[in-house]
């Protein structure tokens, strides 16, 4: 999907790291060094602006935070809110939602796809309140230039659906688990994702609708903070 987004010359800041399977339970994960998981980030820094303040202060800059690096956020925000909710990537706590120091945010772990999702009600993206306060809250610049890169990107990928389709139907019988849940289902679930039978301001309009219903999500953050205590009891 990022190598799609290049060549209509989208860069949404995407960070794909390469894995290698060595058996079927054991393998190699690429390393992406200097980044938390914003569970750990908040819990040390306070906020994503504090965070990223440290690591790429700009004096006279939108909150003392170099623009590029700003950039880099609400672009890869934007692309992974995208790329998730197409693949219906599941399990999406901020254990599982990682930045860097130049403000690229990337997803891991991915267990759950295809719908597949161990809470209850879960947003069609994960849009935390936290996320949100570092572009500036729902009525700012930042937030309207997020959404804008959304758009474009769900757009982009509607053009491509059926290469994305196909490679999906290639792997149908790869033994993944989530697939082999319903293999004959499978192309179907990634299918309606994409609502193809929306013009492009329907599609749009279709998006602006998920964003909305994601940031205001009550049950995203009641599992938070349940997975918060969990993860207290079991150290």
């Amino acid at each position: 999907m990022d190598k799609l987004l290049q060549t209509e010359n989208l860069d949404l800041k995407l960070t794909p790291y390469k894995v290698l399977a060595t058996s079927s339970k054991h393998g190699f994960v690429q390393m992406i060094e200097e980044c938390l998981p914003l569970a750990e980030l908040l819990a040390t820094d306070g906020t994503i602006h504090n965070f990223l303040k440290k690591h790429a202060p700009m004096e006279g800059a939108a909150y003392g935070i170099s623009p590029e690096v700003i950039d880099n956020y609400i672009k890869s925000c934007a692309g992974y809110c995208v790329v998730t909710y197409l693949l219906g990537v599941g399990d999406r706590h901020l254990d599982n939602l990682l930045l860097t120091k130049n403000g690229k945010l990337f997803h891991v772990d991915f267990g759950y796809i295809l719908g597949r999702d161990p809470k209850v009600l879960p947003p069609p993206m994960r849009l935390s309140r936290e996320m949100v306060d570092a572009m500036g809250g729902t009525n700012s610049d930042h937030f309207h230039d997020f959404k804008k890169h959304c758009y474009t990107s769900f757009l982009a990928q509607r053009r491509s659906a059926n290469l994305i389709l196909n490679l999906f139907a290639l792997v149908v019988d790869a033994s993944i688990p989530d697939i082999a849940l319903e293999p004959d289902k499978t192309v179907k679930k990634v299918q309606d994702k994409f609502v193809l039978h929306l013009n492009d301001e329907e599609a749009v309009h279709y998006m602006q609708n998920l964003i909305e219903i994601s940031v205001t999500a009550m049950m995203a953050a009641v599992f938070e903070n349940l997975h918060k205590m969990a993860q207290y009891w079991r150290k």
